[in-house]
């Protein structure tokens, strides 16, 4: 006799990208019936739209920026130039190599049910997706976030791009005006700019990159006004938008003072929003405009619906919604509970140089009143800024009084492979005693690290 099952699967996540396809995986391989639902591509953000198609275009640019500029090094490179569909194809192929891409099958293969179409609740345990009910004895919402586009006048009546939409782009446009100066903002900045776009890149904060230290955000300012042409507009935001002709009219407000640029396109960066739209009030989930609450295993007020990944509005980095997926599936499989750990995730930006970050930044230590130490090693004290002729950037390393290493910040080439020593550190509650003592190899980036660490030792 066959066994009855009360539910259909046994559990249903929504959203296929680094949120939903690791508890599913995972699930599916301890023999549970798992289905997945996508309204969009599956992959999710991060491998079709996100980071690996440009992280894929940035490295072919800082490759042609370099090269243009190699005649300090001896090479004759000033007539070199670039295609850009072959440039776009490359693009294509490297999205498609992660294998997560678009990949409905990847999830089938695993016999993991896969559905294309909007979830929606009905009740606590019951979806409709197309108009046909599937019910689950767990959730996981998983269905990340999407951009938000400001209320600015005029903005309905023209064609804007996303960072999603610029992928798209059959040539970089001659001028373009991105709104937000966040991490994806100036990702796409320096991007563009190296392929001949004049860019401005307005931001209502005082400095670009508002959410890092302010050595950040001036640093990078300077060197993209200096060596990009990049003109960024901080203290600044749009108050209209009308065409003109086949561009665009900007009026942009700056210290009480209007002023107006034109530009062939105008790009939306400027932050985003939970994707929570998914009758969560019939399944009795409590959640807000900035995302859906959970408790510290990642369950939401009804017990067997979790949430993960930037449906939550936190700081929507892939590896976190990796991990917090990790989490969940656990916390479905086992009796005894866990809890995510936040405490050593690093961020990378992929500009030249690059931002890494991880643990608190002086303005988190600011904000808990905790007593702390600081140092600054500027990279040109190290022997690989001199052969690489690179002198700008720095690593700068917090700690607390005792020397416990509690947060840290590198701008530099490299910065996401050389903040991963300090990761551990933090994971492990290293000193900077400890990092000073520990050999690092010579010429390498990392020196930098040493250098701040045995300035707090």
């Amino acid at each position: 006799m066959s066994k009855k099952y009360e539910f259909d699967y046994d559990l249903i996540v929504i959203g296929s990208g680094a949120g939903g396809s690791a508890a599913a995986t995972i699930a599916a391989k301890e023999g549970k019936r798992v289905a997945i639902v996508e309204a969009d591509t599956f992959g999710g953000d991060s491998p079709n739209w996100g980071d690996i198609p440009t992280k894929a275009l940035l490295h072919a640019a800082q490759l042609y920026d370099d090269a243009r500029h190699g005649a300090r090094f001896g090479l004759r490179s000033s007539t070199l130039g670039y295609n850009y569909p072959s440039i776009r194809a490359w693009k294509d192929l490297a999205v498609s190599r992660t294998g997560a891409g678009g990949n409905r099958q990847y999830y089938e293969n695993q016999s993991i049910r896969a559905y294309s179409g909007l979830a929606h609740f009905l009740t606590p345990n019951e979806i409709s997706i197309n108009r046909r009910h599937l019910s689950a004895a767990n959730f996981l919402i998983a269905s990340g976030s999407k951009w938000v586009i400001p209320e600015i006048p005029g903005l309905d009546k023209i064609q804007y791009l996303t960072p999603r939409t610029i992928l798209e782009s059959i040539r970089p446009p001659k001028s373009l005006l991105i709104i937000g100066g966040g991490d994806v903002g100036i990702e796409i900045a320096q991007l563009m700019a190296i392929f001949g776009t004049k860019v401005h890149i307005v931001e209502q904060a005082g400095r670009l990159l508002p959410h890092h230290d302010s050595e950040v955000g001036e640093l990078i300012e300077r060197i993209f006004n200096e060596q990009k042409g990049i003109d960024s507009l901080t203290h600044a935001r749009v108050v209209a938008i009308e065409k003109d002709g086949l561009g665009k009219r900007v009026t942009i407000s700056r210290a009480g003072t209007d002023k107006i640029i034109k530009v062939d396109e105008v790009l939306i960066a400027a932050g985003r929003e939970p994707a929570v739209d998914m009758g969560l009030e019939n399944a009795g989930v409590k959640y807000t405009a900035s995302g859906i609450e959970v408790n510290n295993y990642l369950q939401t007020n009804v017990k067997y619906i979790y949430a993960a990944g930037d449906v939550l509005g936190r700081d929507g980095h892939t590896h976190t919604a990796l991990m917090e997926s990790q989490v969940v599936a656990s916390n479905i499989l086992n009796r005894n509970k866990i809890s995510p750990d936040y405490t050593a995730i690093p961020e990378v930006i992929f500009t030249h140089p690059g931002i890494a970050t991880v643990g608190l930044s002086e303005d988190d230590c600011d904000r808990r009143d905790l007593a702390i130490k600081k140092a600054i090693a500027p990279l040109n004290i190290i022997a690989r800024s001199n052969t690489a002729d690179f002198r700008d950037g720095f690593v700068k390393i917090i700690t607390d009084r005792k020397g416990l290493i509690l947060g840290a910040t590198i701008v530099s080439p490299q910065a996401g492979e050389v903040i991963q020593e300090l990761a551990l550190a933090i994971k492990y509650k290293l000193t900077a005693a400890d990092l000073a003592a520990t050999p690092h190899a010579f010429l390498s980036w990392g020196e930098a690290v040493r250098v701040a660490a045995s300035r707090l030792s």
